[in-house]
């Protein structure tokens, strides 16, 4: 789950004002499934233990972790030197070797960003259960989930965390724990910190900074220099660097689509998961000369002075992102407005990533891409919301998301005896799905490698009086395996956790071999050029071709 810091339980891909005024207005594949209240092996106690197996030798010097329940875990790894001071903005360096053994027990700083607001609504505070760390700009740290460290090479699944390009950590959310889906599927699972916001993509290269002409991408590259990490070290950890699968969720995603696109991350990666997070486009020059010259306004630094930006505070250097970004242009209504994003420099982005087409450098990448039904929940929050009746409901969908009245029209017709607030929350999520289905349409035109498409449909109605719904973040827990670690979101039932087992085996054998099917689940077809068949997992899942075409093409047109 990744959500944004304005207060509302949502994350990342939206800017803090569209959400504010949506406010206003079946059995495991390769271990066992945890029992409630039991092991996470599932018999009796967890267990613990910090043995010399656990130490593993990286390229920089060794590592100690601890045994959970049989899978090995190291927190706060280093990839990449401190990113502080005169190093700010930069290219990530590997990290220096060390000597003697390493702790690697606890996660390491995040990249610092705004507070999140979120704290403030008791209902969003429950569902996601943040967990925000304490940040620094030595934030360049990975932790490692391992069914073993000896032994055969397992495939390795590489998270990246959401939050737009602003906010966010590999800690953040309980559902980001990697420890049950590495048991589960025998496999390594690695989660990832990075430079966000400011520090990762103020592009300065247009305003006389030549050591500076990558800055705007800085935070995009440290990905590289942790896939490249991986490369070099996670066969120390029982994973095989030549099967690796990148995924993330909202901003995530969006930063997988973009990785498909970089010339310096081709090879590093063999599969791609874009959860709710098909940015088709990352920022032009125009927008990030003004963005980093609002934010040098907001330091009242000059163009000529580039250097004293490095003495900045970290929380001063977030204060003037924060400022300088409200001060942009909003998008256009309906549309994703990141604020902070990658651009394309000519150099680590040399050209649009997918506006164009699938990238060419990926085309033999296989994907999964998905969104949720529910991406923005009105009433999850605000519970009056919950009995707004049509024409309010229809009048927030115009002014949230310039809908209209066709396409209103469209989805209603689509479930009629839907409540207001529901037909509310699917045409404002239409900005995630379009994209989606775009996204994977494109893969299928390219040919060379399948992409499989979803939607994830479940609402636990135990919880919050069945408000919560398929909000944006929630397919998370199940697709880990985590239901149970996320209890808020997800009510911890049999059937969350029978639908958990369906999702979670599909990750995992797309992951092993390229291809989600299993025994488990109706047969999943790819997209091809005439036909968008989409796996809706719900407490039944079902396949069925373009659900929700009507919808969008009354939205388009």
């Amino acid at each position: 789950m990744a959500t944004s810091r304005d207060g509302v339980a949502r994350r990342g891909l939206l800017t803090a004002g569209a959400v504010g005024g949506l406010m206003a207005a079946a059995g495991p594949m390769g271990g066992a499934a945890a029992k409630p209240g039991g092991s996470a092996s599932g018999g009796g106690a967890s267990r613990l233990s910090t043995p010399p197996e656990a130490i593993v030798e990286t390229r920089s010097g060794k590592v100690r972790g601890a045994v959970r329940d049989g899978v090995f875990t190291f927190k706060g790894i280093p990839y990449g030197r401190d990113t502080g001071g005169a190093a700010r903005f930069l290219p990530a360096q590997p990290m220096a070797p060390w000597t003697g053994v390493r702790t690697a027990l606890t996660y390491g700083p995040c990249c610092p960003q705004v507070v999140r607001g979120g704290w403030r609504s008791d209902e969003s505070a429950f569902i996601y259960d943040w967990d925000d760390g304490y940040p620094g700009e030595d934030c360049l740290r990975l932790n490692v989930w391992s069914a073993g460290v000896t032994g055969k090479a397992r495939p390795v699944m590489v998270w990246i965390h959401g939050g737009g390009y602003e906010t966010g950590s590999s800690q953040e959310l309980p559902a980001y724990d990697g420890e049950r889906l590495a048991r589960r599927g025998d496999l390594v699972f690695v989660s990832v910190n990075h430079r966000l916001g400011p520090f990762g993509f103020l592009d300065l290269s247009q305003l006389g900074g030549a050591s500076y002409g990558l800055s705007g991408n800085a935070g995009q590259l440290d990905l590289v220099t942790a896939l490249e990490w991986v490369r070099d070290n996670i066969a120390a950890f029982g994973g095989d660097p030549g099967n690796v699968t990148i995924f993330g969720q909202s901003g995530g995603g969006a930063k997988v689509s973009t990785l498909m696109a970089m010339p310096s991350a081709k090879g590093l990666f063999h599969k791609a998961i874009v959860e709710s997070g098909s940015l088709l486009n990352v920022g032009d020059t125009a927008y990030t000369k003004r963005l980093a010259e609002a934010v040098l306004k907001a330091l009242d630094i000059a163009p000529g002075d580039l250097d004293k930006l490095a003495k900045v505070p970290p929380m001063a250097l977030v204060a003037a992102g924060d400022t300088a970004k409200k001060a942009m242009p909003a998008g256009p209504a309906g549309t994703i407005n990141l604020g902070w994003a990658p651009v394309v420099d000519g150099h680590a982005i040399p050209a649009p990533t997918w506006a164009k087409g699938a990238p060419a450098q990926s085309a033999k990448i296989p994907m999964i891409i998905g969104t949720n039904l529910n991406e923005l929940s009105p009433s999850l929050g605000n519970a009056a919301l919950e009995d707004m009746d049509e024409d309010r409901a229809k009048a927030s969908a115009t002014t949230m998301g310039g809908v209209s009245p066709a396409a209103w029209a469209a989805f209603r017709a689509a479930d009629p005896k839907a409540r207001p607030v529901e037909i509310f929350s699917r045409v404002v999520s239409a900005r995630f799905r379009v994209p989606a289905v775009d996204q994977a349409q494109m893969k299928a035109r390219q040919g060379a490698a399948p992409a499989f498409l979803y939607r994830f449909d479940y609402n636990p109605k135990t919880v919050l009086d069945g408000r919560v719904r398929a909000f944006h973040c929630a397919e998370m827990a199940y697709a880990f395996d985590n239901v149970d670690r996320c209890l808020n979101a997800t009510g911890g039932t049999a059937e969350a956790r029978a639908l958990s087992a369906r999702m979670a085996d599909a990750w995992i054998a797309f992951a092993r071999a390229g291809d989600p099917n299993h025994k488990g689940l109706p047969h999943w077809p790819a997209v091809s050029p005439t036909a968008t068949p989409n796996m809706l997992f719900d407490a039944v899942c079902t396949v069925r071709n373009d659900p929700d075409g009507a919808e969008r093409t009354a939205l388009k047109g």
